[in-house]
């Protein structure tokens, strides 16, 4: 089993859409019992609170449930059981190095797995309030992450 944590500054945004829609990716290619995937945040802020109502909008078009996905912070668990912990931006990435006491996992960014666009960097929608940007963003990074994934 190969797990995979999203991570974003509040967990309402970016990473429950990265989790939303890699879960869709990994069913439509048959691997939901290989990987498993979930999402958190490196603030406090919004813990316990669903998806903000924009990633809701992206999600629901897709037809993925939200209903279960409520923002927590990443725990030591996480950089424990995780395979991959993967970053929005590059402040996730530094906030996640500091917070990693296993050297192990890997943490990477989501777009460092397309090919071309490695050093881009994830929006914040709740701070643009391009929603459709990321989506666009995300879906790109999650397709490209399952390719890696399958690829090993």
């Amino acid at each position: 089993m190969v797990k995979v944590v999203f991570v974003c500054l509040g967990n309402i945004c970016r990473s429950p859409m990265a989790e939303g829609l890699f879960r869709k990716e990994v069913a439509n290619a048959g691997l939901t019992d290989e990987i498993e995937i979930d999402s958190a945040a490196t603030g406090t802020w919004n813990l316990g609170k669903p998806p903000h109502r924009g990633t809701r909008e992206v999600l629901k078009k897709h037809g993925i449930n939200y209903e279960a996905m409520r923002a927590r912070k990443v725990t030591d668990a996480d950089f424990e059981q995780a395979d991959y912990i993967i970053g929005m931006d590059q402040n996730n990435i530094a906030d996640l190095n500091a917070l990693n006491k296993n050297k192990d996992v890997s943490i990477r960014s989501l777009m460092s797995f397309v090919s071309g666009k490695e050093e881009e960097e994830i929006p914040d929608p709740y701070y643009t309030g391009d929603f459709d940007e990321t989506e666009r963003m995300v879906t790109e990074g999650v397709k490209a992450l399952l390719a890696f994934i399958t690829k090993k």
